[in-house]
């Protein structure tokens, strides 16, 4: 048997294996994007079911195989439950993990995007602060992180290129703490819109279900 690893993080997505088993994608902070194999994690009882759910934050115990990780046990420190009950910010909450899996590399380490990640799926349970502006503030510092985004003073009002500078450079803490005028959030969702559509080679499936709800 080989060594146990503890690793923190995020679980993007599960998919059920066989009639008992999980397969389970977890942003981590040591090794970023890994997949991981949940024994058992279907069964009523299992010390396993909990963990192996989209949105559940915390230390999950592995086992590193020739392939694969195993998952042996999970300390849980968040389910985000609430968000599970909030519409549409659960669509929006897919999104965001979906986004991040679009990201995540594997054996990179990924404390940035975790941060941002966990921090984001916060602000989605925060009244004061609109769902629309925390996806795009998200979608542009996660762009940032992973060097996919230039500011272009020539394709926005100034306002707005300083909001940009803001959450492209901003302490993570300090990301969530402001609003924006309506005029000023049709032109980030514009800007990041096209941007997206130019960079990205797949189009990211939770986003079609959101803009549908939407």
């Amino acid at each position: 048997m080989g060594k146990i690893i503890n690793v923190s993080g995020i679980v993007l997505s599960a998919m059920p294996i066989g009639e008992k088993d999980k397969r389970i994608v977890i942003l981590t902070r040591e090794f970023g994007k890994i997949a991981v194999f949940a024994r058992g994690a279907k069964r009523q009882g299992s010390a396993l079911l909990a963990a192996a759910h989209p949105f559940v934050f915390g230390t999950f115990s592995l086992i590193q195989g020739k392939s694969s990780y195993h998952l042996t046990q999970a300390s849980v420190k968040n389910y985000f439950m609430e968000l599970t009950r909030k519409q549409p910010g659960i669509y929006y909450g897919f999104y965001f993990l979906e986004f991040a899996d679009y990201y995540g590399k594997e054996e990179i380490e990924g404390t940035e995007m975790l941060h941002l990640l966990y921090l984001s799926l916060k602000a989605l349970l925060n009244p004061s602060l609109e769902d629309r502006l925390v996806r795009r503030i998200y979608e542009l510092r996660m762009m940032t992180i992973n060097g996919e985004y230039a500011l272009d003073d020539k394709a926005m009002s100034p306002l707005a290129f300083y909001i940009c500078q803001y959450i492209m450079g901003a302490p993570m803490k300090k990301l969530y703490t402001f609003t924006v005028t309506t005029q000023v959030l049709k032109e980030l969702e514009n800007l990041m819109n096209r941007h997206i559509k130019k960079v990205l080679d797949r189009k990211i499936k939770s986003l079609s279900i959101l803009e549908s709800f939407l």
